[in-house]
């Protein structure tokens, strides 16, 4: 169903079921309300006149593992991956405990898609720790990026790590996806 610019209403003429079915009742389910199916729900607008309901997804994975990675890869436990319905845009958030064995070597923590969309992991966009200290304290942290330029449809946002040097450690890894 789309939305639909309301007939302009005529002194004395008569208004068809046809017309008040077009222009009331399919203009009403067009709005959001009508497509609110759930609570904790939002809505984005998915082209001119057009809401879409949207679900905000997030995943965790607490177990602390490590990596001697120097490029993107899985921990023992993948993830934490969420797989959410987006349209061309999504504001993504991932947050990491980390830590490295080696002082002046970074731990880093990114996300890929798959699906709809390709992405790939990033030292642009990742989140980083350079401990100053080898075995330094762990540090908790998070960032956020509104990612662009998807593929409409069923995206899979999966967390990703890797080390400059050393042995990185990971843990309390999460990520929360917006799908807009």
């Amino acid at each position: 169903m789309a939305w639909t610019a309301p007939m302009t209403a005529v002194a004395n003429s008569v208004f068809s079921a046809a017309q008040f079915n077009l222009h009331v009742r399919d203009n009403l389910n067009e709005t959001a309300p009508a497509k609110a199916t759930a609570a904790g729900r939002f809505l984005v607008t998915s082209g001119a006149n057009s809401v879409t309901e949207r679900v905000i997804t997030e995943a965790n994975v607490d177990t602390s593992q490590t990596t001697t990675s120097t490029s993107a890869t899985d921990l023992t436990t993948v993830g934490p991956s969420v797989t959410v319905t987006t349209g061309t845009s999504a504001l993504v958030l991932w947050s990491c405990e980390m830590t490295n064995n080696t002082s002046g070597q970074v731990s880093l923590t990114d996300f890929v898609v798959t699906g709809a969309s390709s992405r790939a992991a990033s030292d642009a966009t990742a989140l980083k720790l350079m401990p100053s200290a080898a075995g330094s304290y762990p540090n908790r942290s998070g960032v956020h990026t509104l990612l662009t330029g998807l593929t409409p449809g069923a995206n899979t946002f999966t967390l990703k790590y890797w080390v400059g040097g050393g042995t990185g450690s990971f843990a309390y890894r999460r990520i929360t996806v917006l799908g807009l």
